[in-house]
């Protein structure tokens, strides 16, 4: 819902998006936190992960990026996570 975006996606298409993404999502419990990350914002990343039992983390935050592996879970760049397990067209 941020200003700066309007200008890379219309309204319709973000809500759209948005309700897909709420559909397909699965929310995690936290009960565990993790104080791993360099930057403390991020950790919030790492405990969805360890708590909903994810099987890769996708992100191009180097922050997150040089944890990989981070308790077994793979942090990857988007176009690596396409290359080794999906299509990239580019």
């Amino acid at each position: 819902m941020r200003p700066k975006f309007a200008r890379y996606i219309s309204d319709e298409l973000r809500d759209e998006f948005l309700a897909t993404y709420l559909a397909e999502a699965t929310f995690v419990m936290v009960s565990e936190r993790v104080t791993a990350c360099r930057d403390p914002k991020d950790n919030m990343v790492l405990d969805a992960a360890i708590n909903g039992g994810a099987l890769c983390v996708i992100s191009g935050d180097d922050d997150l990026l040089v944890l990989s592996p981070f308790r077994d879970i793979p942090i990857m760049r988007p176009v690596d996570y396409l290359e080794q397990f999906g299509t990239h067209s580019g």
